[in-house]
């Protein structure tokens, strides 16, 4: 399928992440429709892409529009999509959270090609890893054009995917309390942010560049027996920060599959 037109219902920061992908160099080739909700947003991608249009309201974005992407809030979602007619076989992409699948075809009405995504801010760049069930030759298409997109086989491999994208603000608290640390025994905080980003951004790129290593291998590599290191990671394993990590990832799935 040629997708000539993309529409975003919702114009939020997921949603300028992906329209800053897709027209960035060299752009696709798309016709971008956003929805008004958000007229700061909306006016500032217009002014910047050339492709970019803002519709009048949202039937006006699924009507003129190939391919729909639903950018909104769980909270108002039903409301939304509910009062919006759809086209049978219309590609729609979801990126309600917490949403079943089922609920979202029953609200959209519509014999529809639906599928599920998570996208990431890092899309912007094109540089984010996004989960997408069900698998989709389009969709998946679109998103390695992102970045990277990984086609879930399951429903229960999507939602473990979601719960695991709830690690990014972990990800900056775990660094932010390693500056704090510093900080309170006297280094400037700029530098040790200057010290911390740069070394965690390495980490993270010899994880990407060896993506067949498990994890467990690479913490054996950055660990010498009797060292520095692996006396920080025994720690954080018996003082219950493993244990801390799965409870709360736990949870998140929980929450996910609606069992909370």
């Amino acid at each position: 399928m040629a997708i000539s037109s993309i529409g975003f219902v919702g114009t939020g920061a997921i949603t300028e992440a992906m329209v800053r992908g897709i027209l960035a160099e060299p752009p696709f080739t798309a016709r971008v429709c956003l929805s008004p909700r958000n007229e700061q947003t909306a006016g500032r991608l217009a002014s910047e892409f050339a492709p970019v249009e803002v519709a009048r309201d949202n039937q006006t974005v699924v009507d003129s529009t190939d391919l729909v992407v639903l950018a909104i809030r769980p909270q108002v979602a039903e409301a939304v999509v509910k009062d919006l007619l759809f086209r049978p076989g219309q590609l729609v992409i979801s990126l309600v959270a917490a949403t079943e699948r089922q609920t979202l075809l029953d609200w959209i009405g519509a014999d529809v090609r639906l599928v599920q995504a998570i996208p990431l801010p890092f899309v912007a760049t094109r540089q984010g890893v996004t989960a997408i069930y069900p698998p989709d030759t389009d969709v998946a298409a679109l998103f390695d054009a992102l970045g990277a997109a990984v086609q879930c086989a399951s429903k229960k491999e999507y939602d473990l995917l979601a719960a695991a994208s709830a690690l990014m603000s972990t990800y900056f608290g775990v660094i932010e309390a390693a500056t704090v640390w510093l900080e309170g025994n006297g280094l400037e905080r700029s530098k040790a942010q200057a010290y911390l980003a740069p070394l965690f951004e390495s980490l993270a790129r010899r994880a990407s560049e060896s993506s067949k290593t498990a994890f467990s291998e690479l913490s054996r590599e950055f660990a010498t027996r009797g060292g520095l290191n692996e006396q920080v990671l025994a720690d954080f394993q018996t003082e219950g920060g493993a244990a801390a990590l799965q409870t709360a990832l736990d949870r998140v799935l929980a929450r996910i599959e609606g069992r909370t």
